[in-house]
């Protein structure tokens, strides 16, 4: 089995997708501690000047430093999802698929959930969806086992794939200095790190950005031809 083990991020950019899309598992690792400036509560798109980037974001209520990901709420605060939309509106007339993108966007923040890991996990599975995907996953927080937070954050990976009983587990790029691969084959799982190529593609009077939120790339590209370029860069086996 191949294992995935990551924190739920909000429309993460395609690399998160290849992932999953590599791995017979994804683990939402909603028991670690949430840290304010990642990619849970938020993501970049084009900026509406037409050049670099914006961040969107969901609002989350106040917690103290070592709150886990699985206790972070959103702020009950109606209007966010409305302007959130509203940054986007600037694709409309010029980005081929703005519209059927703007309502998907609407479509995944308009439901009743207030845990800010669970809509994380709605959106990606509902992208998984529109990009036929498999999407396999498990809350780590839904597990029977209690991991030792006092232990590295390597031990603590090694015990989910152990629990699991994984041979290989596959992690993004930026797991390159926490992982080492003699600890892994230490327990005779294989350490594999994804580095899906820079998917670029046009985008009208728009400065291209790499890596941004699988929104930008939505509005630029059709599900299918996302698709085709996520089974073009898959590992085999």
């Amino acid at each position: 089995m191949k294992i995935a083990i990551m924190q739920p991020y909000f429309f993460p950019y395609l690399g998160y997708f290849d992932l999953f899309h590599n791995v017979d598992l994804f683990v939402v690792y909603d028991t670690v501690q949430y840290i304010r400036r990642g990619w849970i509560h938020r993501n970049r798109v084009l900026h509406q000047s037409g050049e670099g980037w914006q961040y969107i974001i969901v609002p989350t209520e106040k917690t103290p430093q070592k709150t886990p990901v699985l206790d972070i709420r959103i702020l009950n605060d109606t209007l966010w999802q409305e302007r959130l939309l509203s940054q986007l509106m600037h694709y409309k007339g010029k980005a081929p698929y703005a519209d059927q993108t703007i309502k998907f966007v609407r479509e995944n923040l308009v439901i009743d959930e207030l845990s800010l890991s669970r809509l994380n996990v709605h959106i990606l599975a509902r992208c998984a969806s529109l990009l036929d995907l498999d999407f396999r996953y498990k809350f780590c927080s839904d597990l029977d086992i209690e991991l030792d937070m006092v232990r590295s954050a390597e031990e603590r990976i090694l015990d989910l794939c152990e629990f699991f009983g994984a041979k290989e587990y596959v992690n993004l790029p930026g797991g390159v200095d926490l992982y080492h691969p003699e600890a892994f084959a230490a327990r005779n799982i294989k350490l594999r790190f994804r580095n899906l190529p820079t998917f670029i593609y046009p985008t009208g009077s728009y400065i291209f950005e790499p890596h941004l939120s699988i929104i930008d790339v939505l509005m630029w590209n059709e599900p299918e031809v996302i698709k085709k370029y996520l089974d073009e860069n898959r590992s085999e086996g």
